[in-house]
């Protein structure tokens, strides 16, 4: 039997173990995944939607590279690798780009890539799946070759591998290459570790391995000498509500046989950091001495406490710790109305109100440790972070370069790990984080050589080995190029390859665009928009910023189509008026003194009421309801999750909010952890109506109908268990009852569901694949990608129903739009 016959006959035993809504479930294994996109192949062949999709931008902040390739003998000429935008190419040094691996329908995030500059026509290699190991690195399905520049692509193994964080090519040999699989992100597996290939990709050895949570991260190769290499190990755990970064596994190790044998060098003896919170490293060396090595490292060990200063006006949040009653009593009634102060809490709470509270028994002396006690894995302080070590003998003994602690990680350093050194000058130095930064005698001192127009998150760079002071740097803004040393920057961002969470639009005449994007924030424009580059000219680009951070969800009050709800990750939402409107109001609930903190998911779902605008909807993990546009909230329902769990990602949220459009106070929630709900009666009661659905999913959606008040949709995600299967079900009765309505889709995970507005029997599907239509409710799907890449994540999908039109909000090729005539005959 051929081999996609057997793929297919496995893909099709597959789906039919996903038909009874009670089905087990299970990671995604990568030859079901295959077949699946030879199937979907199919469907895309014989699609008979025609009708184009619109791209209307943005383009001005685009999105994430994880990296540059560059011509060595004319810098004119680049790849650019995004994590969810594809590949893409230009020869007039970032002036334009054309993208070239639209046309594969198997992937759409990119690890890494390397180019053979030597051949004509040139052999390009793709990683699959990013290694920054975030809240979207999709799962790659292994390494694909061009052997013809681009125009065609095979697939090339390792399919298992997910997230590949290297790829590196023989400088003299076009067979061999080596490749650094770091392996699946949410669970365990075995097939990560280094990779070598004898013979093109054709077979390959796997010939390091540690353990099944710790991956390859980083390689590089002595210039000198191609037979030595050296390969960092990264052990890491993902869930839905931890992320462990660091572990005992991680370190540095070095082959001398051309990457058959390896033998670890970062051991105890050798000066490199020890001990289980060793996190991601990032290894480089300098091509004119094989024995001078730079290492990056994320460290995650607890520095020494600095001697306390003497305190003299106000509290820390832990002089709260473990007390009881009778050292409540004797806290400073002035030095706890400054901590309250400058903590932000409501003013209704004094020192003097609180210290009777626990005397009397109202609050518990643990009260202020509680109301604190939270963590969304932003608040690891205290630890040495990003370190920088030099060896000046091919590895075998390393020092730490600086004493002090460079501040770029933050408290995530496994979002970054990379670092470069200069072909030429062996003490110029660059790494990479939140902020870019840079030195010039060996590690000893760095400066920031970020600038206003540079977007901090820094992933890829490129130094010029005919000219040091040329840099090309990849961010979460897109491509920035300087030529003095990080002095000055131009933007390359031509592309649309913004990674959109959610949009939705106003009524206006033509109608405005909203949508928030991972780290730039939300961002609207009219839907005539068109990508040019006369706002260079005239100052003023078609899409304007509303807000900072990573953007969300956005609402928009149609009634003046000028107030909006917008914000950031974890609920920190606001309210504001634009063009010459009032500033941002928070419209964040706020727990009281005595309960734990609220959870907020990373995209916290909002709603505005359609009977009464002034009705606003947030989620935490509880439903809360303002009836004055968010001035006052409070919360109409109990926890709906299934509770707090340990961990330092927020989890046991709300993650779906929707309202009947034919009843008011119909109102459904999905949470993070596989709860359902309805409230038929504004608030008051509440019921569970997930217990027949798959347990412990993602609720990544909730849709009431336009059309049938009982009929309730509702789509799950198994993302975080690296299950990627689709969930659909419809329910005619209130959620008493579901029936599956996802047969026949690929394995991709759904985000999103849509009614459509004029026919009732059709159903729009965003998966992390592609936009699939059902005409009979989900019983049949066609794609519908004409003017789509192959591949596209597509996490939102909007109907501006005056207008009849569709709008797709995709995480990495920015929003696109399209009539919906055609398809509705």
């Amino acid at each position: 039997m051929h081999y996609f016959a057997k793929l297919l006959l496995t893909f099709t035993t597959t789906i039919s173990s996903f038909t009874h809504i009670a089905a087990q479930l299970s990671t995604t294994n990568a030859t079901s995944r295959l077949a699946s996109m030879q199937a979907k192949a199919s469907m895309l062949s014989t699609s008979t939607i025609t009708t184009p999709f619109k791209n209307i931008g943005p383009t001005v902040m685009s999105g994430r590279v994880v990296d540059v390739e560059v011509n060595p003998t004319d810098p004119t000429e680049l790849y650019v690798a995004y994590a969810t935008g594809g590949l893409w190419h230009t020869t007039n040094n970032g002036q334009s780009f054309v993208p070239i691996i639209d046309s594969v329908y198997t992937t759409y995030g990119i690890g890494d890539i390397a180019v053979n500059w030597k051949t004509n026509p040139r052999i390009l290699w793709v990683g699959t799946g990013e290694v920054n190991s975030s809240r979207s690195s999709y799962a790659g399905v292994g390494m694909y070759c061009s052997i013809d520049s681009g125009r065609t692509w095979q697939h090339k193994g390792l399919e298992e591998s997910h997230h590949i964080g290297k790829v590196l090519l023989h400088p003299t040999n076009a067979s061999i290459a080596w490749v650094a699989v770091l392996g699946h992100l949410y669970t365990h597996n075995t097939d990560r570790g280094m990779y070598r290939t004898t013979n093109g990709g054709t077979t390959w050895s796997k010939v390091l391995y540690i353990n099944d949570s710790t991956g390859a991260v980083d390689i590089d190769i002595d210039a000198l000498n191609p037979n030595i290499l050296y390969a960092t190990m990264w052990q890491k755990t993902r869930t839905a509500n931890q992320f462990v970064g660091y572990g005992t596994a991680s370190g540095i190790y070095k082959s001398t046989d051309g990457g058959i044998q390896w033998s670890l060098i970062s051991g105890v003896a050798s000066g490199f950091p020890q001990g289980e919170k060793i996190g991601r490293i990032g290894i480089t060396t300098y091509p004119l001495n094989s024995n001078i090595l730079y290492a990056v490292v994320d460290n995650n060990n607890t520095k020494p406490a600095l001697p306390k200063k003497k305190k003299d006006s106000t509290y820390s949040i832990q002089d709260f710790n473990n007390l009881d009653t009778l050292k409540f009593a004797q806290l400073s009634t002035k030095w706890l109305d400054t901590f309250l102060v400058k903590n932000g809490f409501d003013k209704k709470y004094t020192a003097t109100q609180i210290k009777n509270d626990v005397r009397t028994g109202k609050l518990m002396p643990s009260c202020i440790q509680d109301y604190f006690d939270s963590d969304d894995g932003f608040q690891n302080t205290g630890i040495y972070g990003c370190q920088v070590y030099r060896s000046n003998n091919g590895g075998s003994t390393w020092l730490l370069t600086n004493d002090t602690l460079l501040a770029i990680y933050n408290t995530y350093g496994y979002y970054f790990g990379k670092i470069y050194v200069s072909p030429t000058n062996a003490n110029k130095v660059y790494i990479l984080g939140f902020k870019a930064q840079m030195s010039t005698n060996g590690g000893k001192t760095f400066k920031t050589i970020d600038k206003e127009n540079v977007h901090p998150d820094h992933h890829a760079l490129w130094i010029n080995p005919a000219k040091d002071s040329h840099i090309i740097n990849g961010n979460d803004g897109g491509l920035c190029i300087s030529y003095d040393d990080g002095k000055h920057w131009y933007l390359a961002n031509s592309p649309a390859v913004g990674q959109f969470y959610a949009i939705t639009t106003d009524d206006a005449k033509p109608y405005n665009v909203y949508g928030g994007l991972q780290d730039n924030g939300v961002w609207y424009s009219s839907s005539k928009a068109k990508m040019n580059n006369a706002w260079l000219t005239d100052g003023h680009n078609p899409y304007t910023s509303i807000n900072g951070g990573d953007g969300m969800q956005v609402q928009v009050d149609t009634r003046d189509n000028k107030t909006v709800y917008s914000g950031y990750q974890f609920g920190s939402y606001s309210r504001q008026v634009l063009n010459g409107g009032t500033d941002d109001v928070s419209v964040q609930p706020e727990h009281d003194l005595g309960e734990k903190p609220l959870r907020f998911n990373w995209q916290t779902p909002i709603l505005l009421s359609r009977y009464n605008q002034d009705i606003f909807y947030i989620g935490a993990n509880k439903l809360y309801r303002s009836f004055n546009k968010g001035n006052k909230l409070l919360a109409i329902s109990p926890d709906l999750t299934q509770g707090k769990v340990a961990g330092n990602v927020p989890y046991g949220t709300i993650t779906t909010i929707a309202e009947s459009p034919m009843q008011y106070g119909l109102l459904y929630v999905g949470t993070d952890d596989g709860n359902v709900h309805i409230t038929q009666d504004a608030g008051i009661t509440w019921n569970k109506i997930s217990t027949t659905l798959p347990q412990g999913l993602w609720v990544s959606r909730i849709v009431a109908s336009e059309y049938v008040k009982g009929r309730v949709y509702t789509t799950l995600s198994g993302y975080r268990k690296d299950d990627f299967a689709p969930y659909a079900y419809i329910s005619n009765d209130y959620g008493k009852t579901w029936a599956t309505i996802h047969n026949g889709l690929p394995l991709e995970s759904i985000n999103v569901i849509r009614e459509d507005p004029k026919k009732p029997n059709i159903i729009y599907i965003g998966t992390d694949g592609g936009l699939y239509v059902s005409k009979n409710n989900g019983t049949t799907y066609t794609t519908w990608h004409t003017g789509l890449p192959k591949s596209v994540a597509i996490h939102d999908i909007h109907i501006q129903a005056r207008e009849n039109e569709i709008l797709l909000g995709t995480h990495g090729r920015s929003i696109y739009v399209a009539p919906l005539s055609a398809v509705q005959k």
